[in-house]
């Protein structure tokens, strides 16, 4: 998933060559060395990785929960003579990935991890993956479309109730008629199901109406629909948390967010393990000491694009970069609990369907 872009510059028409987003800065901050082992979370088009690799006589996993994109990649890792291990799964269950293959490089630990979030502009210019309204397509927004019971972005909108409906769009997309792009698309379904992404789009176009804007009016219902049919922000949480284990003292954890919703999580998770979060208020007792640090902050506010990129690549308009190494404490206590989940910056409907065990 990586060279990715926001939904919000999915609404755009740029469409030119697929770009990884920061990588200058993605580079400074994993610091890549000659003998080290880095994960790209979200390998894609292999931008990140073929940084790493060219910076320093390093290896790299590369995780994808797009089996197309792991297809694409095997020319990329027989050029590499055996520094590049290809992973097929999603970054959220890295715990689980990368402990084997670090076992078989013969090390305990990676020195370095990068995530680039949200959806890669080579699947939003596939119309057959349906993640784009520029482009009609089946309406799917599965990344790992065909794996498992997963719902596909059709199968919410054509059966899922009004009220849960307008909880998605306003929550994971936030749309401000939310509760009126549900109620038409309702309505619409009574004809017959929603199959087509243009279909889908027309629709929401029509009930938000009003005067032309710089986004597709269709823009944040998309979002929407993609964040809950991935479980991306789950996958985001438990991919941080997979990053706290995995590191080896001195690490480092580099993510690039496109949304505020993303950029929340990464935000508040980095710094609850930094120590980083302030007392509430001066009125307030100290709070009470909690686990040592077992991150310090690279910078204490994320990075943004230059505006050279961003000429360059428009669709990395959003970007932000938090960084942050791997300190030697403990890792701290996972609490997967909604009011856990919550904590980091998942909405509350996200956090009780990732402790639940997700929105499938």
């Amino acid at each position: 998933m990586s060279d990715h872009t926001s939904s919000h510059d999915a609404a755009s028409h740029d469409t030119g060559p697929h770009m990884p987003v920061m990588l200058d800065e993605v580079l400074a901050a994993l610091a890549p060395r000659d003998g080290g082992i880095y994960v790209d979370g979200t390998f894609g088009n292999g931008g990140y990785t073929n940084g790493i690799l060219s910076a320093a006589d390093t290896r790299v996993i590369g995780i994808d929960r797009d089996p197309t994109a792991i297809a694409n990649a095997q020319d990329m890792a027989a050029a590499h003579q055996g520094r590049l291990t290809l992973v097929s799964g999603c970054f959220g269950d890295m715990a689980v990935l990368v402990p084997p293959v670090l076992g078989s490089m013969g090390v305990p630990a990676a020195d370095g991890i990068a995530l680039d979030l949200g959806v890669s502009s080579m699947q939003l210019d596939q119309a057959e993956r349906g993640f784009s309204f520029r482009l009609d397509g089946p309406l799917d927004m599965r990344m790992d479309a065909g794996a498992g019971d997963t719902p596909s972005a059709a199968d919410v909108v054509n059966t899922y109730e009004p009220k849960d409906l307008a909880q998605i769009f306003k929550v994971l997309g936030e749309e401000r008629q939310a509760r009126r792009v549900a109620q038409a698309i309702v309505r619409r379904r009574e004809d017959g199901p929603f199959t087509r992404t243009a279909d889908l789009a027309d629709v929401v176009a029509q009930a938000i109406g009003g005067k032309p804007q710089r986004i597709h009016p269709a823009t944040r219902v998309f979002q929407a629909l993609r964040i809950y049919v991935n479980d991306e922000l789950g996958e985001l949480a438990r991919g941080l948390m997979a990053a706290e284990k995995l590191l080896a003292e001195g690490g480092r954890l580099a993510v690039v967010s496109f949304h505020s919703l993303e950029d929340r999580v990464v935000k508040r998770f980095l710094a609850a393990r930094s120590g980083a979060v302030a007392n509430p208020s001066r009125h307030l007792p100290e709070a009470v000491a909690g686990p040592e640090p077992s991150f310090r902050l690279l910078s204490r506010k994320a990075q943004e694009p230059t505006d050279a990129e961003i000429s360059r690549n428009p669709r990395a308009r959003s970007a932000k970069l938090r960084a942050a190494e791997r300190t030697s404490a403990p890792m701290h206590e996972v609490d997967m609990s909604e009011a856990g989940l919550a904590a980091l910056g998942l909405p509350r409907m996200m956090a009780g369907l990732v402790a639940e065990g997700g929105a499938a």
